[in-house]
Order: structure tokens, then sequence, then C-alpha cells
């Protein structure tokens, strides 16, 4: 009997471990991530910055030389394959960005220098609607191009994209997908009850989910910095929050008391090293920001998110949603001081107290002007620093479009500074 016993136990010892995997395009990294690590097959984990990392095809197990399903294709800047491995066609979004889609719901192809080969996009006024629970965009389905009859006829796949200015094909996901806003140029169809952003209606008109916040965009400037100084919302009574903004000892690292003294004047409190920002996609990034908005106070943007899509220099088109932490008080209206490391250490300069040592900071306002010096930044820091001359393609203090968004629940985990 002890025998039987011993071999089933033995048995049992050797039964596969099960252990929750994530998805395709879900995160499995990151600094302050506790969730899954391991991609459920034949997804692998793939690296994008310190803050995320993300599960996608293996590329040791698609087509040499193309790019997949889903995966960008072109756009300025982009140096990577333009051609997608059968049957996909590489389908025109931006001037930015091209993506790899199934051939039978895409109506812009692009060659393979990235331009559309013919004249695909709506030749009609595309209009955006706001009210003030929502805003949608809505666009003509009359095309110029000799294969506009296959668009707008049944139902876009999986990760195809169903909305956005200029997007003239389907607006339905096929069932049970759901069509994701990823910003005014780009909704995605997305696995229904998996997004963290904003559904929004399949139907021909594409619509954010409802907020009870104004969602009409207004037009805005942005700059660059990072103090290392404890940031304004981090003291408390700023607005009606549930906690301060998490504000960090020297080591940027160690939460201190939100009655802690700023390190600019004297106290021992900094910036954290988690604050800069990370790019999610291609086209979408998260980050913190100090602001200023017209007729609109610290009780009112403390706390706050609020999505900026750049409308000049070479990131036009692309979406960075920020949490506002900090407020400038030499801001003008509805401007947005962009935080990241190596962006320009101002009047205050903390960095030089919480990182002492042979560190070059740049310029006092603009911080370190070529990718190189990111080298010459202290290590935590660097990733951000990275970012800015990556994602962010060295953008020079470019203009915005924004409006106020729900924050994400990454940054809100970051900061602890939820709006109530």
């Amino acid at each position: 009997m002890f025998k039987f016993i011993l071999i089933v136990l033995i048995g049992f010892s050797h039964l596969p471990k099960t252990s929750p995997c994530v998805a395709q395009w879900g995160q499995c990294g990151g600094l302050t991530y506790t969730g899954p690590t391991d991609c459920c097959a034949p997804y692998i984990c793939k690296y994008s910055n310190d803050w995320y990392s993300q599960c996608l095809t293996d590329p040791t197990s698609i087509n040499s030389g193309c790019s997949a399903l889903s995966a960008q294709c072109g756009g300025i800047g982009w140096s990577g394959s333009t051609t997608c491995c059968a049957p996909y066609v590489c389908t025109y979004s931006n001037d930015w960005y091209s993506q790899c889609l199934a051939a039978s719901i895409t109506s812009n192809s692009i060659s393979s220098t990235g331009i559309p080969t013919t004249t695909t996009r709506s030749t009609s006024t595309t209009t955006v609607q706001s009210t003030s629970s929502s805003s949608s965009t809505s666009s003509s389905s009359s095309s110029t191009s000799s294969s506009s009859s296959t668009v707008n006829q049944g139902c876009s796949a999986l990760w195809a994209q169903c909305g956005g200015i200029g997007w003239s094909g389907p607006t339905t996901c096929c069932a049970p997908n759901v069509c994701q806003y990823g910003n005014a140029w780009y909704s995605q169809c997305v696995v229904s009850g998996t997004s963290s952003g904003s559904s929004v209606a399949a139907s021909s008109t594409v619509s954010t989910a409802t907020l009870s916040i104004d969602s009409t965009r207004q037009s805005g400037v942005t700059t660059r910095y990072w103090d290392c100084c404890k940031a304004s919302c981090g003291w408390p009574g700023k607005a009606s929050v549930t906690s301060p903004v998490r504000t960090c000892a020297q080591n940027g690292n160690t939460f201190v008391d939100p009655n802690t003294q700023s390190g600019c004047t004297g106290g021992t409190a900094y910036m954290c090293n988690d604050q800069q920002p990370w790019n999610v996609s291609s086209t979408l990034a998260y980050g913190f920001a100090a602001a200023h908005i017209a007729n609109q106070g610290e009780a009112d943007w403390c706390c706050a998110c609020y999505s900026l899509i750049f409308t000049s220099g070479p990131v036009v088109g692309k979406e960075l949603i920020v949490q506002v932490t900090n407020t400038g008080g030499d801001l003008g209206n509805n401007h947005f001081d962009l935080q990241m490391p190596g962006g320009g250490v101002g009047i205050f300069d903390g960095c030089s107290k919480q990182f002492p040592g042979s560190y070059t900071w740049g310029q006092t306002y603009g911080g370190v002007s070529q990718r190189s010096d990111c080298a010459g930044l202290p290590s935590v820091l660097q990733p951000g620093c990275y970012w800015r001359f990556d994602w962010f393609m060295g953008a020079d203090n470019p203009t915005i479009s924004f409006k106020q968004v729900s924050c994400p629940l990454v940054l809100t985990s970051i900061t602890q500074c939820v709006r109530v």
C-alpha cells in the first residue's frame, strides 16, 4: 500500500504545471507589472521598454522578410519591412502608419515605399461630431478607388481597422469582437471584454465610450521637462482625489509621506523614477505631464488624464495619454509640459540634488539634444530619454489636439492618484 501511494505521489509531481498565459497583444512584463509573464503559444514576450513588454508573434515563426498580420508595414520614418506576409496587404492609415491587414477588408494598398499606390481614401469631407458625453467620427463611404466594391461590406476581422478619419472600410467588427477607439485616426477590432481602451459603436458612426467629462477637443501646445522635483499634485488638498501623486525619496523608488517637503526647496521628496513615458504601440504612448488649462485650476486638472493627438512635427497623428501630476506656474493656457528625462531641469533643477555626480542634463530648458546624450543620464532615467528620440521621434514642442479622458489603470497604479 505504501509503495502504491508513493507511486501516485510521484505521478502527481510530474503532472504539467498550469499557469495563466497572456493572449496575443497582452502585456507580459514591465516595471510595476504584476500579472502573468508567460505568453500563450505560439506567442513570445517581446520587450518594448522597461515599463512594457507585449505578447507578439515569434519572428522566427513567420515568413522572413515580410510583416505579419496587424504589424506595421510603412509610414514616415519606418525602416522595417514594407511587404506583408501572404495573404495580407499593407494598408494606409495615415502618413506615419500603415498596417498589414486582410485583403478583403482593406481599401488603401501601399507600395514598397510606404505611399498609397492608388487614391483610395474617401474624397468626401470627414466630420467630427461631439456631445457632452461622447465624441464620434464619421466618414463618407464614397471612394475614388476602383477596389471600393470590396469595402463597406461585411465586417472587419480581429485586429483590423474599423474606424478613423479617412477610413472608408467597414466600421462593424465580426462577432464577438468590438471596435475600440485608438485615436481620431485609428480604431481597431479587439476581443470583447479584454480591451482597456474605449470601445466604439459597431455602426457607420464611430463613437467613444460614454464619459462623464467634456470630450470636445481643443488646440494646445507642448514643451518638455524633467526637473526631479516633487510634483505640485503630490501635496494633500490639491483636488478631490483618492490620494496625492506619489513622491519618492532620493533613490526614486521609496515612497515618502505626501507632506514631505520637495527636494528642490530643501526637503527630501523627489519625482519617482517610474513616472516616465513609454510606448504602448507605434502610435500610442502613456506618460505624465504638468499642465495649465484655460479657465481651470489645479482642482480641475490634478490627476486628470488627457488624450493628446499631435498635430505638428514628425509625430503627427500619434497619441499620448498623460496624467497631469504637476502645475506649470510659467505655462500658458492649454499648455502641457511633458515629463521626459533629459527634457530640461528648468529653473528649480532638483536633478543635481537627487543624482549628485557627473551626469549631463543638457540645456536648462530643452535638455539633451540627441539620443546618444541619454547615456549621460542616470541609468534609471535613460529609458524615458530614449523614448523621446524613438517613439517621440525627437519632436520639438509639437502642437496638439487634446481632450480629457478616463485615466488608464496603468497610469493611476503608478501615481496612486484617482479623481473622485
